[in-house]
């Protein structure tokens, strides 16, 4: 399905490709430059730690939408061996995980979405291969580290959850800016509280994985305009689901990933936080959320640290 021509004349006025030179492959990112980080650090005050994941287990949020997709499975391969064979000297127990590296809390990198044949900055989506990905994978992400900013998009309403397929606009943007008394900077990490995890986190799968409420085609400026260094969303999908078009699949996720080169992160567990920052009226952290550095991957599991 190719893209109607009014998202790609969006697409066109968001579009960062060179912005950041021919050979950049970590986009709005470079937002993030070591002034900011600097002036991040002063959002720390009392030390107080809330950790943003869900748990990397098998009952994830993953239902089989997505082929590969797999929830984290945890093996033992050494169960308190002893080296020596007498147990009671030196013994060890060991591990591996299978599991979808988007399946929990995570980025996507920018090599996870191509249209037309091309990823972000214009690289060739050949450049993703069987073995992984040439360009744009979450390795040349080294930290993602800054300012976080919660826009608590239910709480401003008033309510506890937003109802799936709720399409925000930047106006609610706006709005929950206003509420919890932010002023948007260069850099910062936007994180979007909808409520909807709450699903999740009550067993239900189901309602969580098939609607979501998120960013909307109409919200693609606002996150240009105030150059947001990236976005993360409590829901699987990363942007409103259904989507407010029906001739296009996944909008958002396009022009954030490959016309912007904005990172988005889904399954983000904003419920503490959320409560954190209603109690002492700050909504803004430091953030500490860099992604592993799997060589090539095109997503990379997080667990996001908000630092007050």
């Amino acid at each position: 399905m190719a893209l109607p021509e009014e998202v790609k004349e969006l697409a066109l006025r968001v579009r960062n490709w060179g912005r950041w030179g021919d050979q950049d492959e970590i986009g709005t990112i470079n937002f993030i430059t070591a002034a900011v980080v600097a002036k991040a650090a002063q959002e720390i005050q009392t030390g107080k730690r809330v950790s943003l994941a869900i748990p990397l287990d098998s009952a994830g949020p993953q239902i089989g939408l997505i082929p590969g997709r797999v929830n984290p499975v945890l093996e033992m391969t050494m169960v308190d061996v002893p080296f020596t064979g007498d147990p009671a000297d030196f013994c060890s127990s060991d591990d591996r995980v299978t599991m979808g590296l988007q399946a929990g809390t995570h980025w996507d990198a920018l090599a996870h979405v191509s249209y037309e044949g091309h990823l972000y900055n214009g690289v060739p989506s050949n450049t993703i291969t069987k073995s992984g990905a040439l360009r744009m994978g979450i390795d040349r992400v080294e930290y993602l580290v800054g300012r976080g900013v919660l826009l608590d998009i239910a709480k401003t309403k008033g309510v506890d959850r937003i109802d799936g397929g709720y399409a925000l606009t930047p106006q609610d943007l706006d709005e929950a800016c206003e509420f919890g008394n932010v002023k948007l900077c260069s850099g910062d990490v936007v994180l979007i509280r909808t409520g909807h995890i709450q699903h999740f986190l009550a067993g239900d799968r189901e309602s969580y994985g098939m609607s979501a409420a998120g960013p909307s085609l109409q919200t693609v400026e606002w996150f240009y305009e105030h150059e947001i260094a990236a976005v993360a969303i409590d829901n699987a999908i990363g942007e409103v689901f259904p989507s407010e078009r029906d001739d296009a699949m996944l909008p958002v996720h396009m022009i954030h990933l490959v016309d912007m080169g904005l990172t988005q992160g889904q399954n983000w567990n904003l419920e503490e936080l959320s409560s954190d920052c209603a109690t002492d009226g700050k909504y803004s952290f430091f953030l500490d959320a860099s992604p592993l550095p799997f060589t090539g991957a095109v997503g990379s599991p997080v667990n996001p640290i908000a630092i007050k």
